[in-house]
């Protein structure tokens, strides 16, 4: 009688543990699925994130609360909102110092000029003189040479700084400046950059006298008090505020970077910048730095800062990121490609384009806009590159042309439109750009820069392979098969 009662026992434990554990998990999933729902998102992230929860028990809950909603932990938002009010009152005063003739916008660039404006407040500048840089070394060679003779200040920020090469000889030259009393600041993203924090360099700059600053650190105790996936993906650098530079290129040497990867070196460019739009990238880089750190580093514009001499490139630098306003790249892309009325040329190492972005790149192509888009050949990326895949037949049929760039990662981040108008920066073809990462781009209205950028476009497609409709639908099924399953995750990537 008392075994048959202990097992009873037990066994009811057991059950009560076991219905009690199925009722939490359903609480859990019900709760959730209502913030999901609340949240009111894009349907196709929403329905994603609700087909993870729903198939992952606890484990989807706890990838949601960790990667599904745009957390930048409490004390950054707090200097986010105290920033605010004064770096948007300098801007608007830079802004009023501006003549007349800086305000004229070609009819092309107009409405993506308005788009900004009207978003974030950033003017576009005119009296700048840009320079395309496209060889890697070269563009690491004159970084180094800027930074031995800059006389007051050098703020570099990137998403990765790689050890290795000519990124080393220019951890040497911040070392140097830093030594004869230049003020040298640097921003790394914590991700991006995890192997150069691991190495020895942070000390040695660091000793030099370098302010070295881990952007959005990430960890296992870091991720109950902020999303972990937000990245800080810009690459800008200021020198003395009379350079800037700006593009798609990290501090890597390629021949030191992801050699195992299988994707041959990365190509990228960066531009120079020389001229007012210097003033608005250093305000860039002293917003982040006291995001960051807490420490204000913007002054009062001067004179020279907003001085054009009536002529030269004119310039719109579009910062955005996880915050309000923050998708202004998105709107800006779709701007561009609906305004287009001839070309429209587009590179980027990751494509992965949400519906909207997709739809207007068929319809460009439906009435009569010759869409290009160029992409690596190799990707070292396995999803991205079968989500990728998926988009491809839609737009082949609309009359997209495709082509696969054959020499290495194309890193280029770029977009001309009809020739006369150029979109440069750090933003790839994705969502994770779109709405996640702090990305730049900077907007130029000059047909002389915009052939530039579009002649190196055309370089790239000379060392590519352009896809054809009917080849493309004789690939084999398993490969079918995996951009059917990828592009089901295409929302979160």
């Amino acid at each position: 009688m008392l075994e048959t009662a202990a097992h009873w026992l037990g066994a009811s434990w057991r059950d009560i543990l076991a219905w009690g554990a199925v009722l939490l998990h359903g609480f859990i999933i019900i709760s959730v699925s209502l913030r999901v729902v609340m949240k009111r998102r894009e349907i196709g992230i929403s329905l994603s994130w609700l087909a993870i929860i729903y198939a992952l028990p606890f484990a989807g809950v706890a990838c949601y609360f960790l990667f599904g909603e745009l957390n930048l932990g409490k004390q950054r938002a707090l200097r986010a909102g105290a920033m605010y009010r004064p770096f948007k009152q300098a801007i608007e005063r830079f802004s009023d110092k501006q003549s007349a003739s800086a305000l004229v916008v070609s009819d092309t660039a107009q409405p993506m000029h308005d788009l900004i404006e009207g978003l974030l407040g950033m003017p576009s500048v005119s009296g700048n003189h840009l320079t395309l840089l496209d060889n890697t070394d070269s563009i690491l060679l004159e970084l180094i040479d800027k930074v031995n003779k800059a006389e007051h200040s050098c703020i570099l920020e990137f998403y990765i700084w790689h050890l290795g090469g000519l990124a080393d000889q220019l951890a040497d030259a911040l070392c140097a400046a830093a030594r004869r009393g230049v003020e040298c600041k640097v921003l790394l993203d914590s991700v991006g950059s995890k192997g150069f924090f691991d190495s020895e360099m942070p000390d040695e700059l660091r000793a030099a006298g370098v302010e070295l600053v881990e952007v959005l650190k990430s960890g296992p105790l870091r991720m109950f008090f902020q999303r972990q996936d937000l990245r800080m993906h810009r690459k800008l650098v200021c020198i003395d505020e009379k350079v800037a530079y700006t593009g798609s290129m990290n501090v890597v040497d390629p021949r030191f970077f992801k050699q195992d990867a299988g994707v041959g070196e990365w190509i990228d460019v960066m531009v120079r910048i020389e001229g007012p739009a210097v003033a608005l990238i250093n305000s860039l880089l002293c917003w982040d730095w006291e995001l960051e750190t807490g420490e204000r580093l913007l002054t009062e514009y001067k004179a020279e800062d907003t001085h054009h001499g009536g002529c030269g490139d004119r310039v719109q630098m579009i910062p955005s990121g996880p915050f309000p306003g923050g998708d202004c790249i998105h709107q800006l892309l779709l701007t561009s490609v609906y305004q287009a009325k001839h070309s429209l040329v587009l590179t980027t190492p990751y494509f992965v384009p949400d519906d909207s972005l997709h739809k207007a790149l068929q319809a460009a192509a439906h009435r009569g806009v010759k869409v290009k888009i160029v992409l690596p050949a190799q990707n070292d990326s396995l999803m991205v590159k079968y989500a990728a895949s998926a988009f491809y037949d839609e737009l082949l049929s609309a009359g997209v042309e495709i082509y696969k760039f054959q020499h290495g990662l194309l890193h280029t981040k770029s977009i001309v439109v009809d020739e006369c108008v150029a979109l440069v920066g750090t933003v790839n073809l994705d969502r994770r750009s779109f709405w996640l990462n702090f990305e730049v781009t900077m907007l130029v209205d000059d047909a002389e820069f915009a052939g530039k950028v579009l002649n190196l476009q055309l370089q790239y497609m000379l060392a590519s392979q352009k896809l054809n409709l009917q080849q493309w639908r004789q690939r084999p099924t398993i490969n079918r098969f995996l951009e059917n399953v990828f592009y089901l995750f295409s929302p979160i990537l």
